[in-house]
């Protein structure tokens, strides 16, 4: 039974997703796509005027159910955090958001969200869906 609630609130932010278009004054932008579903995630974070906490988040892209109700409700999560809460977040906190088990193939386009998060916050270094997004020495752009 609640599996049926998490199924309906992932299909909720597949068909509505929160924070879904682009910033055109965003300070990080990371990209991350996943081939074996084809999903392409591109995740966008504006800083307040303090420059220590997320006051816009956006994304746009094409994917599947998962990966769309995902990133819609990373962005979700991630307004109004510090960068240092940000930088906290973890895979599995991730997965916990979706509430539901996932194959492995899945768990890849829950986290394509999460690896976009990571490439914004460090575009030089190659990420996986797996890394986890850290903010040391990040300067926005």
């Amino acid at each position: 039974m609640a599996y049926d609630m998490y199924q309906e609130v992932i299909l909720q932010h597949y068909r509505a997703p929160r924070n879904f278009g682009t910033l055109a004054d965003a300070d990080f932008t990371g990209e991350e796509s996943n081939p074996l579903c084809g999903d392409r995630i591109t995740l966008q974070l504006k800083l307040g005027p303090d420059h220590h906490s997320v006051s816009e988040v956006r994304f746009h892209g094409d994917g599947c159910a998962i990966s769309v109700a995902s990133a819609s409700m990373l962005t979700e999560k991630l307004k109004g955090q510090t960068l240092e809460s940000v930088a906290a977040i973890q895979r599995e906190d991730v997965l916990k958001l979706i509430g539901i088990p996932l194959s492995p193939v899945r768990v890849k386009c829950a986290l394509t969200g999460f690896a976009a998060l990571g490439r914004a916050l460090h575009p030089a270094e190659a990420s996986t869906g797996d890394a986890g997004p850290s903010v040391e020495g990040t300067t926005p752009a």
